[in-house]
């Protein structure tokens, strides 16, 4: 199975995003990336949108539910969010689902900040793996692998998909 070229997908998820938020009736949104690989894609979806808004950015680490076993990352950075959260219309971007931990964890950080009107799920990849109720309202495309495969984003500039196979367990 070859993985799909994001450069393929982003002008697909700018068009079912702006068709979303459109039926939402959501004229302002804010645009939030989960670091690294979602900021990347909330780069290059806000370029094909063709949008100059502000981009804020999400380290999720100390919100994980498995921090105490993985311990502190030595790049985990601060959260920027450059503008309210409470009543906003929040645009989070992501690069993986997976298991949805990552988003479990980002939406209990962005409620430490503020009680969004809504928060719009994109990602670039659903990995239909999911441990938690999670699934993007915007997505590039869907792939199912083996329990020994993972998708790593490579980016920032060109955005690439790399298959990587781990140990089993």
């Amino acid at each position: 199975m070859n993985l799909p070229d994001p450069a393929t997908l982003l002008p697909q998820m700018a068009a079912a995003l702006t068709a979303h938020l459109q039926q939402r009736q959501i004229s302002e949104p804010r645009f939030i990336g989960i670091r690294t690989g979602g900021i990347w894609v909330a780069e290059a979806l806000l370029q094909h949108l063709g949008l100059q808004a502000p981009l804020g950015t999400l380290d999720v680490s100390f919100y994980r539910d498995d921090f105490s076993q993985s311990g502190l990352h030595p790049q985990v950075r601060p959260s920027a969010l450059p503008f309210e959260i409470e009543g906003q219309h929040l645009v989070l971007i992501d690069d993986v689902l997976m298991s949805g931990r990552t988003i479990r964890a980002a939406l209990n950080e962005l409620f430490d900040y503020g009680r969004p009107a809504s928060v719009t799920l994109v990602c670039l990849l659903d990995l239909n793996a999911g441990e938690l109720p999670i699934r993007p309202d915007v997505v590039g495309a869907s792939l199912s692998l083996t329990a020994t495969e993972r998708v790593k984003l490579l980016g920032p500039a060109p955005l690439m998909l790399e298959r990587q196979t781990i140990a089993p367990n």
